[in-house]
């Protein structure tokens, strides 16, 4: 590494609250091991990494907070440039001394990088290298070292080109993501329950087949948004409001999904026995087979359900967990999301979880050091769970 220049892309794509603050660093401190890697090897190394999207144009933001949050982990000074590949950043590039660090501006600044772009533009790896970023950033380095697994999903330039430029490595956070979803694929201690909740059942769906069918998971633990939806599945009516919510979100497209689903692999799934609904301001509570109760809202499991699941995370091998089960943010939603989060912390299965949603999730109730691997990864973990492959791995073997 000694005065190499090094480009160095990682994900501390991080949730920030209004105020533009950094809520979890996560995935900062999972960066810090190949930063200081570089640093002590002897590294001039120029960091890009994007914050925010079209699709949540609110935390689309400079990075200065996390070079301030880089510095204070690493103790070493880490710089902030709010300029992408522009004249002033190429001549700090070329300026920097051995061991320095220093991160380029959002590249979501850049059209080429947002998601938009890459979902109606569809270039190739090959089409990249004539992008303004590549062009304007490669003929500066020597070596290209990604540890973005969790971006892994995203065709963009950042992350698939610069491997046809010049010599390209994995970092040791990608392949300690990637190895830990490929054995809970393969290699997982049994039973192996799936933990599935969130808003987001979309990715509930992406890998409930694939899992089910591969013969992954031995049990699926339906919450959620999802466990509803499986619950319509089934036939059982739950209330007109909440299934006008759904159909308002189009996400009575899941039902004919679902039944096959349950049609297939019926025997896999555990679905919630009891939600929970507000009236006035109180918490009630409503077996499945009372429903349907046209009024309500039903933002988490009941504790019959939430024991249920208890049981079953305490005896399994490995528990992957994906989501909340509830709005926990709510404290009147939040009972099913804590009792799933300490049975997580108390079973002897080998546990791994991911997303952002859920890792924040787990902070609120738990100590986190009680699991045994978080993911950085969100959208990348689910479509690597779904069988689906993705571009950044494509890249590195092209």
């Amino acid at each position: 590494m000694k005065g190499k220049f090094v480009l160095f892309r990682p994900d501390i794509n991080s949730p920030v609250n209004e105020k533009g603050e950094i809520v979890s660093d996560n995935r900062l401190k999972k960066t810090v091991p190949t930063l200081e890697y570089l640093i002590k090897g002897g590294a001039k190394t120029a960091i890009i990494a994007h914050q925010g999207d079209t699709l949540d144009y609110q935390n689309l933001m400079p990075l200065a907070v996390h070079a301030e949050r880089l510095t204070a982990l690493l103790g070493t000074k880490v710089d902030y440039i709010d300029d992408v590949c522009g004249n002033y950043a190429l001549e700090r590039i070329k300026a920097l001394k051995e061991g320095e660090v220093i991160i380029l501006g959002n590249l979501r600044y850049l059209t080429e990088e947002v998601s938009t772009f890459e979902k109606d533009v569809k270039l190739t790896a090959k089409d990249m290298e004539k992008t303004y970023l590549v062009r304007r950033l490669a003929p500066l380095f020597d070596i290209y070292v990604n540890d973005a697994f969790s971006a892994a999903h995203r065709n963009a330039p950042s992350m698939v080109a610069f491997q046809r430029l010049m010599p390209s490595y994995a970092g040791p956070l990608f392949f300690k993501e990637y190895e830990t979803l490929y054995n809970v694929m393969n290699n997982a201690t049994r039973p192996v329950t799936f933990v599935l909740g969130g808003a987001k059942i979309s990715d509930a769906f992406g890998m409930m087949e694939k899992v089910l069918k591969d013969g992954v998971a031995d049990k699926i633990l339906a919450s959620g948004v999802t466990g509803v939806v499986m619950h319509l599945a089934r036939g059982v009516k739950v209330g007109e409001a909440y299934e006008k919510w759904l159909a308002d979100k189009d996400l009575l497209a899941f039902v004919e999904p679902a039944k096959k689903l349950l049609a297939n692999y019926g025997d896999k799934f555990i679905l919630p026995e009891d939600l929970a609904y507000e009236v006035n301001g109180e918490r009630k509570e409503v077996d499945i087979n009372a429903l349907p109760i046209n009024d309500a809202s039903f933002l988490d499991i009941g504790k019959k359900t939430a024991e249920t699941f208890k049981e079953h995370i305490m005896s399994a091998g490995t528990v992957f967990v994906n989501g909340p089960a509830g709005v926990y943010e709510n404290p009147i939603f939040a009972y099913g999301t804590n009792a799933i989060w300490n049975a997580i912390a108390d079973t002897s299965a080998y546990t791994v979880i991911g997303g952002g949603d859920t890792v924040s999730a787990a902070g609120k109730f738990i100590d986190t050091k009680k699991v045994n691997y978080i993911c950085t990864a969100g959208g990348a973990m689910v479509r690597f769970l779904s069988g689906k492959k993705l571009p950044l791995i494509s890249a590195f073997e092209d």
